[in-house]
């Protein structure tokens, strides 16, 4: 693997890979066909309700779910536990529930890969590619860096569109902030947001992923190096922007916690809108799974890089600072590091954007 993959990047959630759109087969006036995978997280019953909404208008009434397979992990709590509840919903709105995978691909034309526990998504995700089914996969995308990797790839080898994303992406109080008159040119940004851990996933995969979702919507591309802050109570992650700019996401596990940022401006310091629900997220994904959209672009175009690292569990709570293989400064290759428990972040070169890349030859032709 080339040295750049070596670097374990802070949190995989911006990733996506975009393609020519060549394989959902749209059926003349009629909703595409969406199938599920993974049952076991509030969003299942949430998107479906959205999309299956009968007064759903533009992309949302364009995508039905129609079967889901409900997949779990049984030593996840949080999977096992809440399973049989959300299927039972997804049975009670008239979605045929199925047995496997191979099952659903032959009754839906995209699917939407919901499954809270990221560890088997390469698993569930490459029938799925291999179909030449459009898929969007809920955070965490993968349940390690390799994994992400992997996913990526194999989209891009099959030319199947692929997108992950976490709900604050969209969450217009955050997106706005990027090109607010108000706020001016964004020359740092403070993101914070809940930061729990799951002992099967890096630390930040788990839920740290929303709020660093917040910070590089709101800061974009150009992240060089970064260097965190470890308590039992919070993360600190700080980056360096190439242009000298700074931005951090303070991971909260202790006391009052929200979604948000303190955003530094030319103009004005404001705070950032918060969480604002699912469904922006939502008509996201149903714009990227029409066939008619070439290119998913609800802002503008990116490619994305690994840039970002923390230290493992077995290292010091303050880690040094670690510059991304992209920077323009090129210094020798680091020894190889035990990156078993590094968390990751595909750090975008331009991640106003909604077609992401592991690195740029990924890029549609």
């Amino acid at each position: 693997m080339r040295d750049h993959f070596d670097l374990a990047v802070f949190l995989i959630s911006l990733c996506g890979v975009a393609m020519l759109h060549s394989g959902a087969a749209a059926r003349a006036d009629q909703p595409l066909r969406a199938g599920i995978i993974g049952l076991d997280t509030s969003h299942v019953p949430a998107f479906t309700k959205t999309l299956n909404n009968p007064d759903a208008s533009g992309d949302l009434a364009d995508v039905q779910v129609v079967a889901a397979f409900p997949g779990g992990s049984p030593d996840i709590p949080s999977s096992a536990d809440r399973l049989e509840g959300f299927t039972s919903q997804l049975r009670d709105m008239g979605v045929e529930i199925v047995d496997t995978i191979d099952a659903l691909l032959d009754k839906v034309d995209v699917v939407l890969l919901e499954s809270v526990d990221g560890r088997p998504h390469l698993e569930q995700a490459r029938p799925v590619i291999l179909a030449g089914k459009p898929l969007f996969i809920d955070k965490p995308v993968a349940g390690s860096l390799s994994d992400a990797i992997a996913i990526f790839r194999l989209a891009a080898q099959h030319n199947v569109p692929c997108f992950s994303s976490s709900s604050l992406r969209f969450s217009p109080g955050i997106a706005g902030m990027r090109d607010s008159d108000t706020v001016g040119d964004v020359i740092g940004c403070a993101a914070f947001g809940p930061c729990p851990t799951e002992p099967h996933h890096p630390d930040l995969f788990w839920y740290g992923v929303h709020g660093v979702e917040i910070l590089f919507t709101i800061m974009g591309p150009g992240c060089e190096s970064v260097s965190r802050v470890h308590t039992d109570g919070v993360d600190l992650v700080t980056g360096v922007w190439s242009d000298g700019r700074i931005g951090s996401f303070r991971g909260i596990r202790q006391g009052k916690s929200d979604y948000g940022a303190l955003v530094f401006g030319s103009k004005a310091i404001e705070r950032s809108g918060g969480y604002a629900g699912y469904e922006p997220l939502v008509e996201a994904i149903a714009t990227f799974l029409r066939p008619a959209n070439r290119r998913f672009q609800p802002t503008r175009r990116s490619s994305c890089s690994p840039s970002w690292r923390r230290p493992t569990r077995a290292n010091a709570a303050t880690a040094p600072p670690c510059r991304s293989a992209t920077s323009s400064t090129r210094r020798r290759p680091r020894r190889r590091r035990n990156v078993d428990h590094a968390s990751a972040v595909a750090a975008a070169n331009d991640l106003g954007a909604s077609a992401l890349r592991v690195s740029p030859q990924h890029e549609a032709r």
